[in-house]
């Protein structure tokens, strides 16, 4: 699941953008030329391969990177 999650382009870009610190998904979304959806969508998988967490906090919906997953692929 983790390797698949990792051979998309766009999911690549969002974790290397999760690396440099937390972001909501609009702040996500305005690096990509992608809707809103299909950024969720990528998000989603991310979150389904343990590679990000994400919470809702009120209209803030922050996103991070779980590191921890990606050093046991090293």
């Amino acid at each position: 699941m983790i390797f698949m999650a990792l051979a998309d382009p766009t999911r690549r870009g969002i974790l290397e953008l999760l690396s440099k610190g937390d972001a909501s998904v609009n702040e996500l979304a305005k690096a990509f030329p992608l809707s809103l959806p299909a950024i969720s969508k990528h998000l989603k998988v991310l979150e389904r391969a343990s590679l990000i967490s994400r919470e809702r906090n009120a209209q803030w919906r922050p996103c991070w990177l779980e590191a921890k997953m990606l050093k046991r692929l090293v």
